[in-house]
């Protein structure tokens, strides 16, 4: 006879696992700096993970057409499955360089254009701004008294040289802090995204270990469980990707639509960029809508409310009629449960939960529907429910 039975061991995971709450909770500060220890010491891990998953979207989109070429050759000449996923990777990385190489080569000429009527619209102004200063009684001893060190000076010189060495040693500190923060993250990006190419290469193998691990040691219920979950999951985001694709093209082709009838500068460039930024819903619109404006008020100033008023309106339509229908139809969400998802994610994770909390919330939704049908069709079967 076993020393505990089912129930005995129930009930005393039960006891350990309050227990572990309860230190948990009452030294939450301790847990929380060793789970952002843990998450630091894998975080290219865990994003390489996670730009694998997103990358896996168009690569296995890719590897569907290549596959139906594939197919119309002779049995002998046909490449391996692997090869194809190696080509697929290869394109679709080709496809993104293309993008960003695009963005670039559109944005900084019309930049550098830009920037060259600053010189001469600051020189229009200088007068301005002289007689401003002078009607505020800004003279230069008050504003050499200004710029000198709290510590103070005897002199003007020495004031001078005093400010010298503060701004060098801030501008020497404020560049190695960021040199270093930068070379930190652009680390971390490059180990990610050698990882997630490797994961995706190696998808089929690492897909067969992980079903083996887990039917190894789970039960065939709970595996079954997690695979649903996880092919669920994979699949709504697959959708989410390609609704959000469709909605930025929309968004882009109405703002040039919009800026060429307004006769505004950059249509083309600033209908390229809301496009882009367009795949960070509701938000990424604005970053672009902020560029367009600067750039329309260096190019002409008397023009850049009506370019603010023109992409609000636009967004507004687009928000509201547009994005939930495409987007929310794409992972199944009707549009108001898009819209709170939207909010709610970025209100809780920022730009990232925007993102992601979309085709989170339809997994949990399609999850509960599922659990919801089955209760009913149970009640129904034991005669609690009448149909």
């Amino acid at each position: 006879m076993p020393m505990f039975d089912e129930k005995s061991r129930r009930a005393a995971s039960l006891i350990a696992f309050g227990v572990c709450l309860y230190a948990a909770v009452m030294h939450l500060d301790v847990v929380i700096g060793a789970l952002s220890a843990v998450i630091n010491i894998f975080f290219p891990v865990l994003l390489g993970l996670g730009f694998a998953f997103v990358l896996n979207v168009p690569v296995s989109g890719m590897e569907r057409m290549l596959g139906r070429l594939v197919e119309r050759l002779p049995k002998e000449k046909r490449p391996q499955p692997g090869l194809v996923t190696v080509v697929s990777i290869v394109l679709v990385l080709i496809a993104i360089a293309g993008v960003a190489v695009m963005a670039v080569t559109m944005l900084v000429p019309e930049l550098i254009a830009s920037a060259r009527t600053v010189a001469p619209l600051l020189a229009e102004r200088l007068p301005e701004i002289e007689r401003v200063l002078a009607a505020e009684g800004v003279d230069e001893d008050k504003l050499m008294a200004w710029l000198q060190p709290a510590a103070g000076s005897a002199s003007r010189s020495q004031g001078l040289q005093g400010l010298m060495n503060f701004g060098l040693g801030s501008i020497a500190t404020s560049v190695f802090a960021a040199a270093r923060s930068t070379v930190s993250v652009v680390s971390s990006t490059v180990f990610a995204f050698v990882i997630a190419v490797y994961v995706l290469a190696s998808k089929r193998v690492l897909g067969r270990q992980v079903n083996r691990m887990m039917d190894a040691h789970l039960a065939p219920r709970h595996a079954s469980r997690i695979r649903h979950v996880a092919a669920l999951a994979t699949d709504t985001y697959s959708k989410f990707l390609s609704g959000q694709c469709l909605e930025a093209c929309i968004l882009g082709t109405l703002i040039f639509i919009a800026f060429s009838l307004f006769r505004l500068p950059y249509a083309g460039l600033i209908g390229f960029l809301t496009a882009v930024f367009a795949f960070v819903p509701y938000v990424g619109a604005f970053a672009s809508c902020a560029i367009g404006a600067f750039l329309t008020l260096l190019a002409s100033p008397g023009q850049a409310i009506i370019c603010v008023i023109v992409y609000l309106a636009v967004q507004f339509v687009e928000n509201q009629f547009i994005y939930p229908h495409v987007v929310g139809s794409s992972v199944g969400l009707s549009a108001l449960w898009t819209l709170i998802a939207a909010l709610v994610g970025g209100k809780l994770f920022g730009i990232v939960g925007i993102v992601f909390f979309i085709p989170i919330v339809a997994v949990l939704y399609e999850l509960v529907r599922q659990w919801t049908n089955t209760r009913l069709a149970e009640r129904m079967a034991a005669g609690e429910l009448s149909e």
